[in-house]
């Protein structure tokens, strides 16, 4: 049970339970004595209760069922296109009928092929393409525009996919508006939230260095650039959101609970990106090349 549930973010279902013997006063007398906690009907936390945001989206996931995966808003705040939404939490399912669950929100699809559907730390979830596809019609151009910009920053943009996508979305709300903003974003560079971070990836590209994964996530944090197989965070500070005193204290808090987890963080500012440039792509080649 334990082990099924470390692979899942520490949930597991009803019939995952009972394939591992367990019967159902088995599993009563462990909601009972606190070695199980209720999430949705049949779904179940092992051992705690303090849920993170990935421990919802297995759960939500595995409440729906067979051939459930995150959706829609779910789906892009999971793959890192937008920040987490507020209210249920999206599912989508081949099938109709079924038990209604309190904070989901389930959409029933006629087509979910299998080129539309992936995994994010093994929760399985529409593909960004899918996902733009569905949320554009509750999204207007300049949110759309962002999250496009998102799947370029990601390195995860792939015209073929987005437009087979389109296709097989004929006629969906919000489409014709992904079309505007795809048709807008032609080879621009990735944007970034600021200038100060498109100078900093500027200059990546220009003393070739590896290429950051932008404005992603490392756990439960979105930190500026970082390279997973390094285990490297970069963070440019600009004293507009990094220059008072709650700015600082929360900064620091961040920085220790990622190096809590193994990870190098570096803080660059303005000052050292613009005008010392060359002393920035010593500091990160010895950590890239390392």
């Amino acid at each position: 049970m334990a082990e099924v549930a470390a692979r899942q973010h520490g949930v597991i279902s009803r019939s995952q339970l009972m394939a591992l013997g367990h019967t159902a006063e088995s599993i009563k007398r462990r909601l009972r004595i606190g070695r199980l906690h209720r999430i949705h009907s049949g779904v179940y936390a092992v051992g705690h209760t303090a849920l993170l945001p990935g421990s919802r989206y297995m759960a939500a996931v595995l409440a729906v069922g067979d051939g459930a995966v995150l959706s829609h808003k779910a789906a892009a705040a999971r793959l890192g296109l937008r920040p987490p939404p507020a209210g249920p939490i999206d599912v989508t399912v081949l099938r109709a009928g079924g038990r209604r669950h309190n904070g989901l929100a389930v959409h029933v699809t006629r087509s979910l092929p299998d080129s539309e559907v992936t995994e994010v730390e093994s929760i399985p979830c529409t593909t960004w393409a899918r996902t733009l596809v569905d949320v554009a019609a509750g999204m207007n151009e300049r949110e759309l525009t962002r999250a496009l910009e998102r799947t370029v920053a990601l390195r995860i943009f792939d015209r073929t996919a987005m437009d087979a996508a389109l296709r097989r979305s004929k006629g969906k709300r919000g489409t014709g508006r992904l079309r505007r903003v795809l048709a807008d974003l032609g080879d621009d560079a990735p944007p970034t939230a600021s200038e100060l971070e498109r100078r900093f990836l500027q200059l990546v590209h220009t003393a070739g260095l590896p290429y950051p994964v932008v404005n992603g996530h490392v756990g439960e944090l979105q930190v500026d650039f970082h390279w997973p197989e390094h285990e490297l965070v970069v963070e440019t500070d600009g004293r507009a959101t990094h220059g008072h005193a709650i700015a600082f204290h929360r900064d620091r808090d961040r920085d220790l609970h990622l190096q809590a987890r193994g990870w190098r963080v570096i803080r660059l500012s303005w000052r050292q990106i613009v005008y010392e440039p060359e002393r920035v792509v010593s500091v990160l080649r010895k950590w890239l090349n390392g």
